[in-house]
């Protein structure tokens, strides 16, 4: 039996999108097709990021081959790959004069190299058009396929991102199609491939996990040369997803941004509403200061 979802705690409003940059990067998305995760995994900090006029632009379409139970993107048979997204994608970056653009994709698990060649031609086509721009890419585990991991990693974007999202006891809930050992290995092979290449994840909770399986994560995550992390709350996105198990307090995010800093992270931003690409600029530019 469904059981009846848990009450929003008060830190978990946000305030509804306003503003002339929200106005003109929706804009942008429509009169381009463009495609961003902001909407499609219905982020909770959309206005905020739009209206300080950041965006995380998603590629390769928006149907992913997989069907995550806590991820609101729709899962679909994908369309074919649109050789002019990585023109159109760079084109309104310079055209919105962003300085630090984060680009994410679905997952294709239909494709021989999981898009590699997509996220290589945007990253390109970005340094082309805005050269002062910093390029990070958060990626799908791409199989394991350790040569579109070298093929992105060519393209020599500013960070490399790859998200575990939960513990690895609860991916055969959460993650179907995913695999904990995998994902490690892709951050400890990028990590020794480039070791310039700053790599980052993160975890959602409150899917019930247990505190002490998120500090075992933090410290596999550590070991494969990870240097940043984020830690947000896990939103249910429809009834369909999965429950949200408890709200964890923004005194315990504090917490576990104090254990990752003493596990030896350069950058943990922790809080509720935070993701992957929340504050992305301000998370690289504190995690280069602590290595200098």
């Amino acid at each position: 039996m469904k059981t009846r979802p848990l009450r929003k705690p008060p830190w978990l409003k946000v305030r509804f999108p306003a503003g002339p940059n929200y106005a003109r990067i929706d804009r942008f998305h429509r009169e381009h097709g463009l495609h961003s995760v902001c909407r499609s995994a219905a982020c909770p900090n959309q206005g905020e990021c739009w209206s300080q006029g950041t965006a995380t632009f998603m590629i390769l379409g928006d149907q992913c081959t997989r069907d995550c139970r806590f991820c609101n993107v729709h899962h679909a048979a994908p369309t074919a790959v649109d050789p002019t997204e990585p023109q159109r994608v760079a084109a309104a970056i310079a055209e919105l004069g962003l300085t630090h653009a984060v680009i994410t994709s679905v997952t294709r698990d239909d494709l021989a190299d999981g898009g590699a060649h997509q996220f290589a031609e945007v990253t390109r086509l970005i340094r082309e058009k805005s050269p002062d721009c910093r390029v990070e890419l958060l990626i799908p585990d791409l199989q394991g396929d350790s040569s579109a991991l070298r093929t992105i990693l060519d393209a020599r974007p500013d960070i490399l991102g790859h998200n575990l999202e939960t513990v690895p006891r609860l991916y055969s809930v959460a993650r179907k199609g995913a695999s904990y050992e995998r994902s490690l290995q892709l951050l400890r092979a990028a990590a020794v491939i480039t070791p310039k290449i700053p790599t980052k994840s993160g975890l959602m909770l409150g899917m019930g996990e247990t505190w002490e399986e998120v500090l075992k994560v933090m410290n596999s995550l550590q070991q494969t040369g990870c240097r940043m992390l984020t830690l947000g709350q896990y939103l249910q996105p429809t009834r369909k997803h999965l429950d949200v198990k408890r709200y964890l307090f923004p005194e315990e995010f504090a917490q576990l941004k104090e254990a990752g800093m003493r596990c030896g992270f350069r950058h943990v931003e922790a809080g509720p509403l935070v993701r992957s690409s929340y504050h992305a600029a301000e998370q690289y530019e504190e995690s280069q200061n602590a290595e200098q």
